[in-house]
């Protein structure tokens, strides 16, 4: 069943965090007002938009909480999104709806839901069954990633412990604070996890859709709700030019046909002075991670990825091998050495214009 509303429009998502202050409702003209206002003001619409302050739902999650129609529910969201207090964004042929989270009309939206009483009966009762609604939701992810891990577990006995790669990562990157912080091929979320507590705004993108629901599920019982994972091609973001301060892409490019055209595509989202980490295997010859795991290439040099990002526009700043040590006396033959290449775009230099906070995801 598709959750897409074909007579609505697609507005845009924003994804910068916003400030929320009395200035930016004083930004919106009284027809705005009054068409935000009629947007929550009916009793089903409200407890809509209570539910999606929380979290990010599609019509078969409201239709099941809310115990309503999908034609009357989509037409709810339909009058919402139009009044601009919702956002929505597509997910194959989901789509997915949340409050917006910038712009004076988020400003006000969320306004509106502060000042519920969160001791609401219905809305006590709404939370309820939203919350069953994600545990079953974060079962099924679950059950996909058990199917997996065994397959991923295989992988990570080849290799230094995640957490050696993730304290190297963290302090590539460093403390932040990070207007917008990008994880491409976000996978199972777990960067997100890392970064999102550092970053206003965080993103994390990916073509598989079983990814996505288990990444979801990870981030909204980790309580990040400033981070959000979304479908999308890692060769074509739907960002603009400028927008991160900074990208991550983690175990990714030995999956790609074209890793250099990804790290282009990273690159043009990067601000002036932006940071890009990428960490992937180093040269190796397991043939058998093609046919078992689908890796189309068999690691990168510390030159050979060195070159795409100067390519892109970055300067590599840093380049750092994990390697796996023998243990009592193990041989390391047939182990997989972790490499991190930390790129940076140079800052911007004479006169700028102001960078643009109001960063938007097409739906």
């Amino acid at each position: 069943m598709s959750d897409d509303l074909e007579s609505s429009p697609e507005p845009s998502e924003a994804v910068s965090s916003p400030v929320r202050t009395h200035a930016d409702v004083q930004g919106l003209s009284s027809a705005q007002v009054l068409a935000a206002l009629r947007g929550a003001g009916e009793a089903t619409r409200l407890r809509i938009l209570a539910l999606l302050a929380d979290t990010e739902h599609n019509v078969k999650d409201l239709t099941q909480i809310l115990i309503q129609s999908q034609p009357r529910i989509s037409r709810h969201l339909k009058l919402m999104a139009e009044a601009g207090i919702i956002t929505r964004f597509r997910e194959g042929s989901w789509v997915f709806f949340r409050i917006a989270d910038s712009g004076p009309e988020g400003v006000l939206a969320r306004a509106i839901v502060d000042s519920l009483d969160p001791s609401d009966l219905t809305l006590a009762r709404d939370r309820a069954r939203a919350e069953a609604v994600q545990n079953a939701r974060a079962e099924a992810a679950q059950d996909y990633f058990k199917a997996h891990a065994a397959e991923w577990d295989s992988i990570r006995a080849l290799h230094v412990a995640e957490s050696q790669v993730e304290e190297a990562m963290d302090e590539g990157l460093g403390e932040g604070p990070f207007e917008l912080f990008v994880d491409l091929g976000t996978g199972t979320g777990r960067i997100l996890e890392l970064f999102a507590p550092r970053a206003k705004k965080a993103l994390g993108f990916d073509l598989n859709h079983d990814m996505l629901a288990y990444a979801r599920m990870k981030l909204e019982r980790a309580g990040l709700s400033q981070a959000q994972v979304r479908h999308g091609d890692l060769y074509n973001i739907p960002l603009p030019d400028g927008a991160a301060d900074a990208v991550v892409v983690h175990q990714v490019l030995h999956f790609l046909d074209d890793p250099a055209a990804a790290i282009a595509e990273a690159a043009r989202l990067l601000a002036p002075g932006g940071k890009l980490l990428v960490v992937d295997f180093a040269p190796h010859e397991l043939e058998f991670l093609r046919e078992q795991s689908a890796h189309r290439r068999l690691g990168f040099g510390r030159g050979q990825l060195g070159r795409m990002l100067e390519g892109a526009g970055l300067e590599l700043h840093r380049f750092l091998d994990l390697s796996p040590r023998p243990a009592d006396g193990m041989s390391q033959e047939g182990k997989l050495t972790v490499s991190l290449w930390l790129g940076q775009k140079p800052a911007a230099t004479g006169t700028t214009k102001k960078r643009n906070h109001k960063v938007e995801v097409a739906a």
